[in-house]
């Protein structure tokens, strides 16, 4: 007997065909959750979106909540694919500022509309889903993780006095902190001033050449 997976079903291979179906499905979904809510964006809406029937949603997706945590795994791995080469050259201070750079133009692209993915699901479900709650904390861990092994390389090289966990999560929160202001503001300096506060926090504990 399979393992479960996410959908709540016994776990099975796809076919390429049902890879992609599947895939179409949560795409759809994360899109509408992303505009609308988790709440709003209906099934139906999803099917329509997909264009699938309501009966391949269920082949894939045992219900509602099986599809949102599919869609936070999705955003997660959209999030951290689109940093991916940036997080490589994060034991450098100018790698922290091309990635600082990035993550400010790329909200100018979306004219600071949307905030972070994963933290608008998170923030909706913290309260009433625990396991939504759970697998969003997670992927914002996996975020985490990806700046602490650029600041822990600088550490084992002697070049950083402080504590890499530590700048790592306060990273990542001015970065959500920054987003949300944002967001709301419909401008990058929020983000800006978040980013480059933590980056000048990070220098004073960097080693002078």
């Amino acid at each position: 007997m399979g393992t479960l997976a996410e959908t709540g079903r016994p776990e099975r291979k796809l076919t390429r065909k049902g890879q992609e179906t599947r895939h179409r499905i949560v795409a759809a979904a994360a899109q509408l959750m992303y505009e609308r809510g988790v709440t709003e964006a209906t099934l139906e809406d999803v099917r329509s979106a997909a264009g699938v029937s309501g009966s391949q949603i269920y082949h894939y997706f045992a219900d509602k909540q099986a599809l949102l945590l599919a869609v936070i795994e999705h955003q997660t791995e959209a999030v951290l694919d689109r940093q991916q080469s940036l997080f490589a050259d994060l034991d450098t201070l100018e790698g922290l500022r091309r990635w600082r750079d990035a993550l400010v133009e790329y909200q100018l692209r979306l004219q600071c509309r949307g905030g972070c993915p994963i933290g608008s699901l998170g923030s909706e479900v913290a309260q009433t889903n625990p396991e939504a709650r759970l697998a969003a904390a997670t992927g914002f861990l996996r975020w985490e993780a990806a700046i602490r092994s650029g600041l822990q390389a600088v550490h084992d090289r002697g070049d950083l006095d402080g504590d890499p966990e530590e700048l790592a999560l306060a990273t990542l929160a001015a970065l959500q902190g920054g987003l949300l202001l944002t967001q709301l503001q419909r401008q990058v300096r929020p983000l800006e001033v978040a980013l480059d506060a933590m980056l000048a926090h990070i220098a004073s504990h960097m080693r002078r050449p």
